[in-house]
């Protein structure tokens, strides 16, 4: 069974930095996607950034140029750096995994921006 397991949410100021961090366990294979959503209260998840196994990434278009998301295999981890945060980058973060087309989720992190 993967397990997934978050840290690094915090309250920033606006123009701040904060960096997400998941790692995985549970698993003896590579994991096909690795990233991460994000939702508010009354909002579908979204997807904020997501790489494939390979090295493709994927972004939000509102967090293109401002998140990047990294992964690396060697320690089943993928984590998110988020530069000039925005008010509206205040959710909850999820890590995000897909297996072998089974969906694995982080426990959420809160990230707070506040202005």
């Amino acid at each position: 069974q993967v397990q997934l397991v978050e840290s690094g949410g915090r309250l920033v100021q606006a123009g701040g930095s904060l960096r997400l961090s998941c790692t995985a366990s549970g698993s003896n294979f590579a994991f096909d996607i690795m990233g991460w959503y994000r939702q508010v209260p009354g909002k579908q998840r979204e997807l904020v950034a997501i790489e494939a196994y390979g090295g493709r990434k994927t972004y939000t278009d509102s967090v293109k140029g401002r998140f990047t998301v990294f992964r690396d295999d060697t320690r089943d981890a993928v984590s998110l750096q988020m530069n000039s945060l925005k008010p509206e980058d205040t959710a909850g973060y999820y890590c995000y995994i897909l297996l072998r087309r089974e969906n694995y989720w982080g426990q959420g992190n809160p990230g707070t921006v506040s202005s």
